[in-house]
């Protein structure tokens, strides 16, 4: 039963990022209750036994169990990570036929329990999903919403922080479009402390602008190198997911690159994709439409494409 005023997260798929964001979300106090279902019962049972056991020690203790689709009625979130993974050697865009027809089962049982919260998709390919929950669901597309590309951000910032030697969080840099191999970076507005990074580097010569772009190179790689190094990625993603949490349960009004729908903005319709958008309680407030150079411009539609040719061939639009 849910407690009065509590705040309810349901995680579906308690594989590597579900376990590890419902890991984030309980040492971070971000929610009264979290609720665990997955097709594999004894795992989400298990999780939910190890999660209760280490409560003395979290900061707020929330309430944690195995649960199933009729928990999703009262959650103000539902949160999925299930689906087929990222094997070595596939792209995100390759699990769309493994994991539409999962999605389909989820977010049906989902909308049957009367559920009236908000989505947050988390399973690859993200912008695909979200675009498919939405369908199913019905639901206003402000309270769908995808995690997008806000690790390929955090990514980015991170290792931009490490070239100039600053703190990641005082770089503000986007990575936007797909979360995937068509995803692009901002460089036209990011700045290190309110001084662009292009005059930056305009001192270092051409190498410095070499290092840039390999930068940007393993930010969109990442996920391919840590897969093959241990199989998957799961604790970035798990405390960007975790953010968005914070950010929804909140109601921050906070700006965080997710996968939001666009109806007009940087001149697309009807497609999930990466971008700045501020979120609270209701989902998606607005989409911050940032200023795009020529090249920008074209890459950014470029990515936009790839996702509507394969939304072209999983819908009829």
């Amino acid at each position: 039963m849910k407690n009065n005023g509590g705040t309810r997260v349901v995680v579906i798929g308690t594989g590597f990022v579900g376990a590890s964001y419902a890991f984030a979300l309980m040492n971070q106090g971000i929610a009264d209750e979290i609720v665990l279902i997955d097709a594999n019962e004894s795992k989400a049972i298990g999780d939910a036994m190890d999660f209760n056991h280490g409560k003395v020690f979290a900061p707020k203790p929330a309430d944690i169990w195995h649960g199933d689709y009729d928990d999703c009625r009262d959650a103000d979130l539902v949160v999925i990570c299930a689906g087929a993974n990222q094997k070595p050697g596939e792209t995100r865009l390759d699990l769309v036929d493994k994991n539409i027809a999962i999605f389909r089962s989820i977010v049906e049982s989902v909308m049957a329990s009367g559920f009236q919260g908000l989505f947050l998709v988390a399973t690859n390919p993200v912008d695909i999903l979200t675009y498919a929950t939405w369908k199913f669901s019905g639901l206003p597309h402000e309270r769908v919403i995808g995690s997008g590309t806000i690790l390929d951000t955090a990514r980015f910032r991170f290792l931009l922080g490490e070239y100039f030697s600053v703190a990641p969080q005082n770089v503000h840099a986007y990575i936007i479009g797909e979360h995937g191999d068509t995803e692009l970076p901002v460089w036209s507005q990011a700045d290190i402390g309110g001084v662009p990074i292009r005059k930056l580097v305009e001192s270092k010569g051409e190498e410095a602008q070499k290092d840039l772009e390999r930068i940007f190179v393993n930010v969109r790689d990442a996920a391919y190198q840590i897969i093959e190094k241990k199989g998957a990625t799961y604790y970035g993603i798990a405390m960007g997911l975790a953010r968005v949490t914070r950010a929804i349960l909140h109601n921050e009004n906070a700006i965080l690159t997710v996968s939001a729908y666009l109806d007009g903005p940087y001149g697309e319709r009807d497609v999930y994709i990466g971008v700045p958008a501020v979120i609270n309680r209701n989902g998606i407030r607005e989409v911050i439409e940032i200023e795009l150079n020529d090249d920008e411009k074209n890459r950014f539609h470029h990515s936009a494409a790839t996702l509507k040719s394969v939304l072209a061939r999983c819908f009829t639009r």
